[in-house]
């Protein structure tokens, strides 16, 4: 069953899949459990073996001890591996200044990349100033938000190094979903909820285990968001640090061109 599920590529993936496996043994369990006792039941109490009506109906207690078992066995999923894996998860998010910190803001349909630039701070935000061709986002080109990279559809991050993702949408509910990374969030408008992980695979090396050079991980959307949620896809490149500095320093020339005036309050 493990390998059905995508290539795991960070840090906490193992305990995702040891959680997807468990439930999907249950599942298989009672599906098995209750499709066999539903045609026994039909063929222990068919009308040709039951004539009359038995308004006493059946006695044994076996159907309630079942019910009884899987409840403590999705008891015991949900408090001794669920609960303590979110846990984990939400105490042991890293500082700021030791991750890489990315905002994703979400649309109808595709996701803006935002990164804070060499100063490591975020800009600022204006709704006047939104513009679908040139500046999706809304972000103010001044002070903080001078240097501040945003991309389309296309996300970096550095192997080995915890990386912050914070998730906003501008108009309905999308889910900001990494397959490989074992992330998955909402985007919901009005919030901007966190989620973090640690890369462990880089882009070059899945490629080379799986033998494709054209792979790359996936940035899906996992929740219908309208009529062309099919096309709300975009791309995670996980790099070398070097590699990543270089991207950043590439994306950082453009801010000097002319698409710097598009950008500008």
């Amino acid at each position: 069953m493990m390998n059905l599920l995508p290539d795991a590529a960070s840090a906490h993936a193992g305990d995702i899949d040891q959680i997807i496996v468990l439930v999907h043994w249950l599942m298989a369990v009672l599906f098995v459990g209750w499709g066999s006792f539903f045609i026994y039941v039909l063929v222990r109490f068919r009308a040709g073996r039951n004539p009359k009506a038995d308004y006493k109906g059946v006695k044994s207690k076996l159907s309630s001890y079942l019910e009884v078992a899987v409840a403590i066995f999705e008891a015991a999923l949900l408090i001794g591996f669920s609960i303590p894996i979110w846990a984990e998860r939400m105490d042991e998010r890293p500082p700021d200044n030791e991750a890489t910190q990315v905002r994703v803001v979400a649309q109808q349909f595709a996701w803006n990349i935002w990164y804070p630039g060499a100063d490591g701070t975020f800009g600022q935000q204006d709704i006047t100033l939104v513009d679908e061709a040139t500046n999706p986002i809304g972000l103010v080109r001044s002070d903080a938000g001078a240097d501040d990279i945003v991309t389309l559809n296309q996300m970096h991050l550095p192997v080995n190094k915890p990386a912050v993702i914070r998730i906003s949408s501008k108009d309905v509910i999308h889910s900001f979903s990494l397959p490989h990374m074992r992330i998955k969030q909402d985007a919901i408008p009005g919030l901007t909820i966190p989620v973090w992980f640690v890369p462990t695979t880089t882009t070059a090396e899945m490629r080379t285990r799986k033998g494709d050079d054209d792979f790359n991980y996936e940035i899906a959307c996992a929740q219908l968001c309208g009529n062309s949620h099919y096309s709300m896809r975009g791309f995670l490149t996980i790099d070398t640090a070097e590699e990543y500095q270089e991207w950043l320093d590439l994306e950082a020339t453009y801010l000097g061109g002319d698409e710097d005036d598009f950008w500008s309050e």
